[in-house]
Protein backbone atom coordinates (compact mmCIF):
# COMPACT_ATOMS: atom_id res chain seq x y z
CA UNK A 1 0.00 0.00 0.00
CA UNK A 2 1.43 3.34 -1.01
CA UNK A 3 2.21 5.45 1.84
CA UNK A 4 0.30 8.82 0.50
CA UNK A 5 -3.35 8.06 0.67
CA UNK A 6 -6.02 10.62 0.49
CA UNK A 7 -9.57 10.67 1.77
CA UNK A 8 -11.52 8.38 -1.15
CA UNK A 9 -13.85 11.13 -2.48
CA UNK A 10 -17.38 10.24 -2.10
CA UNK A 11 -19.58 9.03 -5.38
CA UNK A 12 -23.14 7.43 -5.63
CA UNK A 13 -22.27 5.96 -8.83
CA UNK A 14 -20.28 3.33 -9.64
CA UNK A 15 -19.78 1.19 -13.29
CA UNK A 16 -17.30 -1.59 -14.22
CA UNK A 17 -15.15 0.99 -16.12
CA UNK A 18 -14.97 3.86 -13.21
CA UNK A 19 -11.53 3.02 -12.12
CA UNK A 20 -10.56 4.59 -15.13
CA UNK A 21 -11.35 7.97 -14.23
CA UNK A 22 -8.62 6.98 -11.44
CA UNK A 23 -5.00 6.64 -11.39
CA UNK A 24 -3.98 3.00 -12.23
CA UNK A 25 -0.79 1.56 -11.54
CA UNK A 26 1.19 -1.23 -12.11
CA UNK A 27 -0.68 -1.44 -15.81
CA UNK A 28 0.89 -2.08 -19.32
CA UNK A 29 1.00 0.83 -21.45
CA UNK A 30 -0.38 -0.45 -25.09
CA UNK A 31 0.55 1.29 -28.13
CA UNK A 32 -2.98 0.59 -30.12
CA UNK A 33 -5.58 2.11 -28.17
CA UNK A 34 -7.77 0.43 -30.93
CA UNK A 35 -6.81 -3.13 -30.83
CA UNK A 36 -6.68 -2.74 -26.93
CA UNK A 37 -10.35 -1.60 -26.98
CA UNK A 38 -11.16 -4.65 -29.44
CA UNK A 39 -9.77 -6.96 -27.99
CA UNK A 40 -11.50 -5.97 -24.31
CA UNK A 41 -15.01 -6.04 -26.30
CA UNK A 42 -14.34 -9.64 -28.06
CA UNK A 43 -13.66 -10.63 -24.45
CA UNK A 44 -17.27 -9.57 -22.99
CA UNK A 45 -18.49 -11.60 -25.12
CA UNK A 46 -17.38 -14.51 -24.22
CA UNK A 47 -18.58 -16.51 -21.32
CA UNK A 48 -17.66 -16.33 -18.02
CA UNK A 49 -15.26 -18.35 -16.31
CA UNK A 50 -17.20 -18.79 -12.36
CA UNK A 51 -20.55 -18.16 -11.71
CA UNK A 52 -22.22 -15.68 -8.99
CA UNK A 53 -23.75 -18.69 -7.27
CA UNK A 54 -20.22 -20.16 -6.62
CA UNK A 55 -19.00 -16.42 -5.53
CA UNK A 56 -21.80 -16.05 -3.08
CA UNK A 57 -20.76 -19.65 -1.39
CA UNK A 58 -17.29 -18.95 -1.28
CA UNK A 59 -18.26 -15.74 0.73
CA UNK A 60 -20.40 -17.72 2.91
CA UNK A 61 -17.62 -20.16 3.67
CA UNK A 62 -15.52 -16.81 4.88
CA UNK A 63 -17.99 -15.68 6.94
CA UNK A 64 -17.93 -19.27 8.33
CA UNK A 65 -13.60 -18.33 8.24
CA UNK A 66 -14.36 -15.22 10.05
CA UNK A 67 -15.73 -16.48 13.00
CA UNK A 68 -13.50 -19.39 13.52
CA UNK A 69 -15.63 -22.03 11.84
CA UNK A 70 -13.50 -22.85 8.81
CA UNK A 71 -9.69 -22.67 8.16
CA UNK A 72 -8.54 -21.10 4.53
CA UNK A 73 -5.76 -22.90 2.80
CA UNK A 74 -5.15 -20.30 -0.56
CA UNK A 75 -2.35 -21.47 -2.50
CA UNK A 76 -0.93 -22.05 -6.10
CA UNK A 77 1.74 -20.55 -8.54
CA UNK A 78 3.25 -16.94 -7.98
CA UNK A 79 2.30 -16.16 -11.69
CA UNK A 80 1.10 -19.41 -13.90
CA UNK A 81 2.32 -19.25 -17.26
CA UNK A 82 0.18 -20.20 -20.59
CA UNK A 83 3.26 -23.03 -20.87
CA UNK A 84 2.06 -24.89 -17.99
CA UNK A 85 -1.58 -25.39 -18.65
CA UNK A 86 -0.93 -28.98 -18.65
CA UNK A 87 -2.68 -31.94 -17.54
CA UNK A 88 0.18 -33.10 -15.01
CA UNK A 89 1.36 -29.50 -13.81
CA UNK A 90 -2.32 -28.69 -13.09
CA UNK A 91 -3.16 -32.24 -11.51
CA UNK A 92 0.10 -31.97 -9.21
CA UNK A 93 -1.05 -28.47 -7.94
CA UNK A 94 -4.61 -29.60 -7.06
CA UNK A 95 -2.78 -32.72 -5.44
CA UNK A 96 -0.28 -30.13 -3.24
CA UNK A 97 -3.46 -28.19 -1.70
CA UNK A 98 -6.05 -31.34 -1.57
CA UNK A 99 -3.06 -33.12 0.62
CA UNK A 100 -2.45 -30.13 2.39
CA UNK A 101 -6.18 -29.55 3.55
CA UNK A 102 -6.48 -33.48 4.05
CA UNK A 103 -3.30 -32.57 6.83
CA UNK A 104 -5.03 -29.43 7.81
CA UNK A 105 -9.11 -30.79 8.90
CA UNK A 106 -6.87 -34.24 10.28
CA UNK A 107 -5.46 -32.10 12.51
CA UNK A 108 -7.59 -28.83 13.57
CA UNK A 109 -10.22 -30.55 13.34
CA UNK A 110 -12.69 -28.57 11.18
CA UNK A 111 -13.61 -27.88 7.73
CA UNK A 112 -11.23 -26.33 5.27
CA UNK A 113 -11.72 -23.59 2.54
CA UNK A 114 -9.68 -24.29 -0.20
CA UNK A 115 -8.86 -21.82 -2.63
CA UNK A 116 -6.29 -21.80 -5.26
CA UNK A 117 -4.32 -19.10 -6.73
CA UNK A 118 -4.63 -20.06 -10.59
CA UNK A 119 -7.07 -20.07 -13.38
CA UNK A 120 -6.30 -16.62 -14.09
CA UNK A 121 -2.71 -15.83 -12.44
CA UNK A 122 -0.92 -14.52 -15.53
CA UNK A 123 -0.34 -11.00 -14.59
CA UNK A 124 2.20 -9.95 -11.65
CA UNK A 125 3.53 -6.12 -10.52
CA UNK A 126 6.65 -5.18 -11.13
CA UNK A 127 9.48 -2.72 -9.57
CA UNK A 128 10.18 -0.49 -12.58
CA UNK A 129 8.21 -0.30 -16.12
CA UNK A 130 11.27 -1.08 -18.11
CA UNK A 131 14.35 -3.62 -18.01
CA UNK A 132 17.46 -2.62 -19.24
CA UNK A 133 20.42 -4.95 -20.60
CA UNK A 134 23.62 -4.37 -21.98
CA UNK A 135 22.13 -0.61 -22.58
CA UNK A 136 18.88 -1.77 -24.16
CA UNK A 137 15.68 -0.61 -22.61
CA UNK A 138 12.28 -2.65 -22.66
CA UNK A 139 9.08 -3.33 -21.33
CA UNK A 140 9.23 -5.20 -18.16
CA UNK A 141 7.92 -8.81 -18.50
CA UNK A 142 4.58 -8.54 -16.92
CA UNK A 143 2.99 -12.08 -17.02
CA UNK A 144 1.59 -13.54 -19.76
CA UNK A 145 -1.93 -11.81 -19.65
CA UNK A 146 0.57 -8.81 -20.63
CA UNK A 147 3.32 -9.60 -22.94
CA UNK A 148 6.76 -12.81 -23.19
CA UNK A 149 9.17 -12.40 -21.27
CA UNK A 150 12.18 -13.48 -23.91
CA UNK A 151 14.02 -10.07 -24.17
CA UNK A 152 13.33 -9.32 -27.66
CA UNK A 153 11.08 -5.88 -28.60
CA UNK A 154 8.33 -7.78 -30.30
CA UNK A 155 8.29 -10.12 -27.25
CA UNK A 156 7.89 -7.76 -24.69
CA UNK A 157 5.29 -5.44 -26.46
CA UNK A 158 2.53 -5.25 -24.41
CA UNK A 159 -0.16 -7.51 -26.65
CA UNK A 160 -3.90 -7.19 -25.59
CA UNK A 161 -4.62 -10.05 -27.71
CA UNK A 162 -3.18 -11.82 -24.45
CA UNK A 163 -6.17 -11.11 -22.83
CA UNK A 164 -8.15 -13.45 -24.96
CA UNK A 165 -5.37 -16.22 -24.74
CA UNK A 166 -5.53 -15.82 -20.79
CA UNK A 167 -9.43 -16.62 -20.71
CA UNK A 168 -9.05 -19.41 -22.88
CA UNK A 169 -6.11 -21.20 -20.43
CA UNK A 170 -8.19 -19.84 -17.31
CA UNK A 171 -11.13 -21.89 -19.03
CA UNK A 172 -8.99 -25.18 -19.80
CA UNK A 173 -7.36 -25.29 -16.27
CA UNK A 174 -11.11 -24.61 -14.68
CA UNK A 175 -12.56 -27.39 -16.95
CA UNK A 176 -10.20 -29.80 -15.73
CA UNK A 177 -10.36 -28.90 -12.41
CA UNK A 178 -13.79 -29.30 -12.01
CA UNK A 179 -13.64 -32.53 -14.01
CA UNK A 180 -11.73 -33.94 -11.63
CA UNK A 181 -13.58 -32.35 -8.55
CA UNK A 182 -16.64 -33.55 -10.05
CA UNK A 183 -14.80 -37.24 -11.30
CA UNK A 184 -13.90 -38.00 -7.24
CA UNK A 185 -10.37 -36.95 -7.50
CA UNK A 186 -10.80 -35.51 -4.06
CA UNK A 187 -12.51 -38.33 -2.88
CA UNK A 188 -11.44 -39.21 0.70
CA UNK A 189 -11.81 -43.02 -0.32
CA UNK A 190 -8.83 -42.73 -2.44
CA UNK A 191 -6.01 -40.61 -1.00
CA UNK A 192 -3.72 -42.62 -2.86
CA UNK A 193 -4.75 -40.53 -6.22
CA UNK A 194 -2.76 -37.82 -4.66
CA UNK A 195 0.73 -39.15 -4.52
CA UNK A 196 3.30 -37.58 -6.40
CA UNK A 197 5.86 -40.09 -7.53
CA UNK A 198 8.52 -37.50 -7.11
CA UNK A 199 8.38 -37.37 -3.32
CA UNK A 200 7.64 -41.16 -2.57
CA UNK A 201 11.13 -41.07 -0.30
CA UNK A 202 10.26 -37.54 0.91
CA UNK A 203 11.12 -37.50 4.85
CA UNK A 204 7.72 -36.78 5.85
CA UNK A 205 6.21 -39.56 3.46
CA UNK A 206 5.53 -41.95 6.33
CA UNK A 207 4.22 -39.78 8.84
CA UNK A 208 1.66 -38.37 6.01
CA UNK A 209 0.64 -42.27 4.93
CA UNK A 210 0.04 -42.95 8.68
CA UNK A 211 -2.26 -39.77 8.98
CA UNK A 212 -4.02 -41.26 5.55
CA UNK A 213 -4.49 -44.67 6.93
CA UNK A 214 -6.01 -43.49 10.37
CA UNK A 215 -8.70 -41.08 8.17
CA UNK A 216 -9.44 -44.27 6.10
CA UNK A 217 -9.89 -46.51 8.60
CA UNK A 218 -12.09 -44.02 10.85
CA UNK A 219 -14.18 -43.19 7.51
CA UNK A 220 -15.23 -46.93 7.28
CA UNK A 221 -15.83 -47.48 10.86
CA UNK A 222 -18.15 -44.92 10.55
CA UNK A 223 -19.44 -46.78 7.11
CA UNK A 224 -20.18 -49.59 8.52
CA UNK A 225 -22.23 -48.13 11.25
CA UNK A 226 -23.92 -46.16 8.95
CA UNK A 227 -23.83 -46.89 5.63
CA UNK A 228 -22.22 -45.03 2.62
CA UNK A 229 -21.77 -41.21 3.85
CA UNK A 230 -22.12 -38.49 1.73
CA UNK A 231 -19.54 -35.77 1.00
CA UNK A 232 -16.54 -37.68 1.06
CA UNK A 233 -16.21 -38.11 -2.49
CA UNK A 234 -16.14 -34.22 -3.38
CA UNK A 235 -15.03 -31.01 -1.91
CA UNK A 236 -15.63 -27.10 -2.83
CA UNK A 237 -12.99 -25.84 -4.45
CA UNK A 238 -12.66 -22.28 -5.54
CA UNK A 239 -10.28 -20.14 -7.28
CA UNK A 240 -8.17 -16.58 -7.20
CA UNK A 241 -5.97 -14.62 -8.63
CA UNK A 242 -4.62 -11.02 -8.23
CA UNK A 243 -6.81 -8.71 -10.30
CA UNK A 244 -4.39 -6.25 -11.35
CA UNK A 245 -4.65 -5.80 -14.55
CA UNK A 246 -7.93 -3.67 -14.84
CA UNK A 247 -9.08 -3.69 -18.17
CA UNK A 248 -9.32 -7.58 -18.06
CA UNK A 249 -11.31 -8.03 -15.27
CA UNK A 250 -13.26 -4.62 -15.95
CA UNK A 251 -14.52 -7.15 -19.41
CA UNK A 252 -15.44 -10.14 -17.18
CA UNK A 253 -17.73 -7.89 -15.00
CA UNK A 254 -20.87 -8.57 -15.21
CA UNK A 255 -24.55 -8.28 -14.13
CA UNK A 256 -26.81 -11.66 -13.54
CA UNK A 257 -30.01 -12.70 -13.01
CA UNK A 258 -31.93 -12.83 -9.89
CA UNK A 259 -28.72 -10.94 -7.92
CA UNK A 260 -28.50 -7.24 -7.76
CA UNK A 261 -25.43 -5.63 -8.36
CA UNK A 262 -22.02 -6.82 -10.66
CA UNK A 263 -19.75 -9.93 -10.41
CA UNK A 264 -16.54 -9.99 -11.52
CA UNK A 265 -17.01 -13.41 -13.24
CA UNK A 266 -12.99 -14.38 -13.98
CA UNK A 267 -12.57 -15.84 -10.48
CA UNK A 268 -14.35 -16.47 -6.99
CA UNK A 269 -11.87 -14.23 -5.18
CA UNK A 270 -9.77 -11.58 -6.31
CA UNK A 271 -7.52 -9.38 -4.36
CA UNK A 272 -5.84 -5.85 -4.39
CA UNK A 273 -1.80 -6.28 -4.51
CA UNK A 274 0.64 -3.97 -1.70
CA UNK A 275 1.83 -1.95 -4.67
CA UNK A 276 -2.26 -1.05 -5.91
CA UNK A 277 -3.85 -0.56 -2.86
CA UNK A 278 -3.92 3.12 -2.36
CA UNK A 279 -7.35 4.54 -1.33
CA UNK A 280 -7.68 6.75 -4.35
CA UNK A 281 -6.31 4.75 -6.58
CA UNK A 282 -8.53 3.07 -9.92
CA UNK A 283 -7.78 -0.80 -8.18
CA UNK A 284 -9.82 0.02 -5.02
CA UNK A 285 -12.84 2.05 -6.95
CA UNK A 286 -12.69 -1.20 -9.02
CA UNK A 287 -13.06 -3.58 -6.13
CA UNK A 288 -15.27 -1.48 -4.30
CA UNK A 289 -18.17 -2.36 -6.87
CA UNK A 290 -18.21 -5.91 -7.18
CA UNK A 291 -20.10 -7.91 -5.03
CA UNK A 292 -17.54 -10.79 -4.61
CA UNK A 293 -15.49 -11.67 -2.06
CA UNK A 294 -12.38 -9.35 -1.88
CA UNK A 295 -8.95 -9.26 -0.22
CA UNK A 296 -5.99 -6.60 0.15
CA UNK A 297 -2.46 -7.59 0.63
CA UNK A 298 -1.24 -5.40 3.94
CA UNK A 299 2.36 -4.49 4.25
CA UNK A 300 4.83 -3.58 7.08
CA UNK A 301 4.80 0.24 5.67
CA UNK A 302 0.76 0.51 6.62
CA UNK A 303 -0.50 1.67 9.68
CA UNK A 304 -4.23 1.92 10.98
CA UNK A 305 -5.09 5.18 10.06
CA UNK A 306 -4.21 4.12 6.53
CA UNK A 307 -5.87 0.59 7.14
CA UNK A 308 -8.69 1.56 8.98
CA UNK A 309 -10.64 4.29 5.86
CA UNK A 310 -9.22 1.27 3.18
CA UNK A 311 -11.71 -1.17 5.31
CA UNK A 312 -14.24 1.41 4.92
CA UNK A 313 -14.06 1.90 1.34
CA UNK A 314 -13.63 -1.72 0.17
CA UNK A 315 -17.29 -2.95 3.00
CA UNK A 316 -18.79 0.10 4.22
CA UNK A 317 -21.51 -2.24 5.26
CA UNK A 318 -19.69 -4.52 7.21
CA UNK A 319 -20.63 -7.65 5.31
CA UNK A 320 -20.13 -11.32 6.33
CA UNK A 321 -17.22 -12.79 4.29
CA UNK A 322 -17.04 -9.72 2.42
CA UNK A 323 -13.57 -8.51 3.33
CA UNK A 324 -10.16 -10.38 3.48
CA UNK A 325 -6.72 -9.02 4.53
CA UNK A 326 -3.87 -10.76 3.92
CA UNK A 327 -0.90 -9.89 6.04
CA UNK A 328 2.70 -9.93 4.87
CA UNK A 329 4.97 -8.48 6.98
CA UNK A 330 8.37 -10.69 7.04
CA UNK A 331 9.71 -12.82 9.72
CA UNK A 332 11.62 -9.52 11.03
CA UNK A 333 8.83 -7.15 10.98
CA UNK A 334 5.87 -8.80 11.66
CA UNK A 335 6.15 -8.80 15.76
CA UNK A 336 6.44 -4.64 15.45
CA UNK A 337 3.72 -4.10 12.38
CA UNK A 338 1.10 -6.29 12.52
CA UNK A 339 -0.11 -5.68 16.40
CA UNK A 340 -0.84 -2.12 15.90
CA UNK A 341 -3.27 -2.79 12.83
CA UNK A 342 -4.68 -5.89 14.43
CA UNK A 343 -5.52 -3.78 17.55
CA UNK A 344 -7.14 -1.29 15.51
CA UNK A 345 -9.60 -2.76 13.91
CA UNK A 346 -10.04 -5.23 16.49
CA UNK A 347 -10.82 -1.79 18.61
CA UNK A 348 -13.49 -0.20 15.97
CA UNK A 349 -14.64 -3.94 15.75
CA UNK A 350 -14.25 -4.14 11.82
CA UNK A 351 -15.39 -7.53 10.63
CA UNK A 352 -12.39 -8.76 8.16
CA UNK A 353 -10.92 -12.51 7.84
CA UNK A 354 -7.47 -12.14 8.94
CA UNK A 355 -4.59 -14.49 6.76
CA UNK A 356 -0.86 -15.08 7.14
CA UNK A 357 0.74 -14.75 3.66
CA UNK A 358 4.67 -15.89 5.30
CA UNK A 359 6.30 -15.75 1.42
CA UNK A 360 6.03 -12.41 0.12
CA UNK A 361 7.95 -10.72 2.84
CA UNK A 362 10.63 -13.08 3.62
CA UNK A 363 12.30 -12.68 -0.33
CA UNK A 364 15.69 -12.35 -0.76
CA UNK A 365 18.92 -12.58 -3.62
CA UNK A 366 21.27 -15.27 -3.15
CA UNK A 367 25.55 -14.48 -4.63
CA UNK A 368 24.43 -16.40 -7.21
CA UNK A 369 21.74 -14.18 -8.48
CA UNK A 370 18.60 -16.28 -7.39
CA UNK A 371 15.39 -15.10 -5.63
CA UNK A 372 14.95 -16.98 -3.19
CA UNK A 373 12.98 -17.75 0.38
CA UNK A 374 14.24 -19.37 3.64
CA UNK A 375 11.81 -22.05 4.90
CA UNK A 376 12.69 -21.15 8.69
CA UNK A 377 12.11 -17.13 7.81
CA UNK A 378 8.58 -18.59 6.41
CA UNK A 379 7.63 -20.98 9.12
CA UNK A 380 8.59 -18.06 11.49
CA UNK A 381 6.95 -15.58 10.42
CA UNK A 382 3.58 -17.92 10.34
CA UNK A 383 4.54 -19.06 13.98
CA UNK A 384 4.85 -15.28 15.08
CA UNK A 385 1.78 -14.45 13.05
CA UNK A 386 -0.45 -17.38 15.44
CA UNK A 387 1.34 -16.05 18.53
CA UNK A 388 0.67 -12.16 17.77
CA UNK A 389 -2.87 -12.74 17.19
CA UNK A 390 -3.66 -15.07 20.31
CA UNK A 391 -1.50 -12.04 22.45
CA UNK A 392 -4.31 -9.78 20.82
CA UNK A 393 -7.65 -11.54 21.09
CA UNK A 394 -8.01 -11.89 17.31
CA UNK A 395 -8.35 -14.94 14.92
CA UNK A 396 -6.09 -16.19 12.26
CA UNK A 397 -8.23 -17.84 9.96
CA UNK A 398 -5.89 -18.35 7.28
CA UNK A 399 -2.75 -19.08 5.42
CA UNK A 400 -1.89 -17.45 1.75
CA UNK A 401 1.16 -19.44 0.35
CA UNK A 402 2.93 -19.56 -3.46
CA UNK A 403 3.78 -23.28 -3.72
CA UNK A 404 3.76 -26.08 -6.65
CA UNK A 405 3.27 -29.71 -7.28
CA UNK A 406 6.27 -29.85 -9.29
CA UNK A 407 9.82 -31.05 -8.09
CA UNK A 408 11.62 -27.28 -7.73
CA UNK A 409 14.29 -26.08 -5.95
CA UNK A 410 13.61 -22.61 -5.12
CA UNK A 411 12.98 -21.93 -1.13
CA UNK A 412 16.05 -22.83 0.81
CA UNK A 413 15.45 -25.48 4.27
CA UNK A 414 12.84 -27.49 4.98
CA UNK A 415 12.56 -31.57 4.88
CA UNK A 416 15.37 -31.72 2.89
CA UNK A 417 17.70 -28.82 4.08
CA UNK A 418 17.93 -27.51 0.37
CA UNK A 419 21.33 -24.78 -0.15
CA UNK A 420 21.99 -22.27 -1.73
CA UNK A 421 23.99 -24.30 -4.56
CA UNK A 422 20.74 -26.70 -4.58
CA UNK A 423 18.85 -23.82 -6.45
CA UNK A 424 20.29 -24.67 -9.65
CA UNK A 425 18.65 -28.22 -9.78
CA UNK A 426 15.42 -27.00 -10.39
CA UNK A 427 14.83 -23.25 -10.21
CA UNK A 428 11.94 -22.55 -12.36
CA UNK A 429 9.65 -20.03 -11.43
CA UNK A 430 9.35 -17.14 -14.01
CA UNK A 431 9.20 -14.40 -11.08
CA UNK A 432 9.16 -15.80 -7.44
CA UNK A 433 10.45 -18.91 -5.50
CA UNK A 434 7.56 -21.34 -4.65
CA UNK A 435 7.69 -23.90 -1.51
CA UNK A 436 7.59 -27.38 -3.41
CA UNK A 437 5.57 -30.50 -2.11
CA UNK A 438 7.61 -31.36 0.67
CA UNK A 439 7.88 -28.08 2.06
CA UNK A 440 4.40 -26.87 1.85
CA UNK A 441 3.09 -30.48 3.37
CA UNK A 442 5.52 -29.32 6.13
CA UNK A 443 4.24 -26.14 6.34
CA UNK A 444 0.52 -27.79 6.92
CA UNK A 445 1.98 -30.07 9.13
CA UNK A 446 3.44 -26.53 11.43
CA UNK A 447 0.37 -25.21 11.23
CA UNK A 448 -1.66 -28.08 12.62
CA UNK A 449 1.08 -28.28 15.83
CA UNK A 450 1.26 -24.60 16.27
CA UNK A 451 -3.45 -24.43 16.37
CA UNK A 452 -2.81 -27.43 19.11
CA UNK A 453 -4.28 -29.98 16.37
CA UNK A 454 -1.01 -32.55 16.77
CA UNK A 455 1.11 -33.80 19.99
Amino acid sequence: MNPALSKLPVSDSWAPDSWQQRVALQQPRYDDASELAEAGAHLAQLPPLVTSWEVLALKQSLADAQEGRRFLLQGGDCAESFADCTSPVISNRLKVLLQMSLVLVHGMKKPVLRVGRFAGQYAKPRSADNETRNGVSLPSFRGDLVNSPEFTPAARRPDPQRMIQAHAHSALTMNFVRALIDGGFADLHHPEYWDLAWVEHSPLAAEYRQMVAGIGDSLRFMETLAGPIAGFSKVDFFTSHEALLLHYEQALTRQVPRHPGWFNLSTHFPWIGMRTAALDGAHVEYFRGIRNPIAVKVGPTVNPDQLLPLIDALNPDDEPGRLTLIHRMGNAKIAAALPPLLEAVKREGRRVLWVADPMHGNTESTSNGYKTRRFDNISGELDQAFDIHASVGTRLGGVHLELTGEDVTECMGGARDLSETDLDRAYKSMVDPRLNYEQSLELAMLIVRKSGGMA
